[in-house]
């Protein structure tokens, strides 16, 4: 069995990831390799392990049987490219990592964690005691956040904060899913209930996937049924959320605040054609929320417990398209919801 992996921060599990692969196969470890390297190899690969990958490379990858994401996201491969042998499998694991960093962006937002560190490098102490024009700080216990999206990191983010004292709602395709065991929402409701959500929430935490439904879901209307004490936190997609909307929002005090760890444009370009880096009222991560040691250790674990079922002729888990041959079956849903 051939097995390329094409991502950097899985290539630093690589010696996780071949422990646990059971039987003879030859590895390709492409991750720095350019375009035209990929592409010369592609078609002599069965197991392809990336979250991206080209349509032209999709096309000629004929002896793909398996190609697993790195994740839960699976929107950078070309399924209608694909072979109709290659199964595609996604793995998880991120979502307490993504909910802590929700938690964290909250706090600094709610506390003005930035502000307060800018003024004291500068040497400058402000604070409420010697500026009465300070704003106060804002305590979590007892405001209310609304998910948008319940899935596996939704859910993590109404757990965690459930137990800081927050009440939490949340819309999702199947508001009749059940539930953990422990996580007691005020309301889980459909989509039609976006509007109730954004008018109920003090803080609204984004997590769906990014689809034609959901491409620009929150826009002027949504920023301005905030509410202006209101903060934004979006950890799915950029363009859920519709960027001019937002810089403005943001720089009209529509809403008080956001964190966004997700944008509208990837390295080596810049993440916005509108400059969110000047406004106090904004935290930026380059799309880590998820980026723990602790999340890509379990991920490779799962994927290299795949691709021992696939050499096993065995149902394969966390299946989002199952190959013509049925080898696969489908076991953990593709996308969050």
């Amino acid at each position: 069995m051939r097995i390329m992996l094409n991502h950097r921060i899985l290539g630093r599990f690589t010696e996780r990831l071949r422990a646990r692969i059971e039987g003879p196969h030859e590895w390709l470890d492409a991750s720095d390799w350019d375009a035209a390297r990929i592409a010369d190899a592609i078609a002599t690969v069965d197991v392809y392990v990336g979250s991206q990958l080209t349509e032209d490379d999709a096309r000629r990858a004929r002896r793909l049987r398996l190609v697993h994401v790195v994740g839960a996201g699976y929107d950078g491969i070309p399924l209608e490219a694909l072979g109709p042998e290659a199964i595609v499998a996604n793995t998880h694991h991120h979502g307490k990592s993504i909910a802590e960093h929700v938690l964290m962006c909250v706090l600094m937002l709610s506390r003005r964690v930035l502000a307060a560190d800018q003024e004291l490098r500068a040497g400058r102490w402000r604070n409420v005691a010697v500026d009465s024009a300070l704003p106060f700080g804002d305590t979590l216990r007892g405001r209310r956040v609304g998910v948008i999206g319940f899935g596996e990191t939704g859910r993590e983010i109404g757990r965690l904060c459930q137990a800081v004292g927050l009440g939490v709602r949340a819309v999702r395709r199947d508001p009749s899913a059940a539930l953990p065991e422990g996580l007691r929402p005020d309301w889980v409701g459909g989509p039609e209930r976006l509007p109730d959500l954004l008018a109920e929430s003090d803080i609204v935490v984004v997590t769906v996937p990014l689809s034609a439904a959901t491409r620009g879901l929150i826009g002027p209307a949504e920023l301005a049924a905030m509410g202006p004490r209101s903060l934004l936190v979006n950890v799915a997609r950029g363009p859920v959320v519709q960027e001019e909307a937002l810089y403005e929002a943001l720089s009209a005090g529509t809403i008080a605040g956001a964190a966004l760890d997700v944008w509208w444009a990837g390295p080596p370009h810049a993440p916005s054609r509108r400059p969110f880096h000047t406004l106090p009222n904004v935290v930026m991560t380059p799309h880590n929320s998820g980026h723990t040691e602790e999340t890509f250790a379990a991920r490779a674990t799962d994927i290299a417990a795949n691709i021992n079922r696939l050499a096993q002729g065995d149902p394969l888990s966390n299946v989002v398209r199952a190959g013509r041959e049925g080898a696969a079956t489908p076991g953990g849903g593709g996308k969050a919801d």
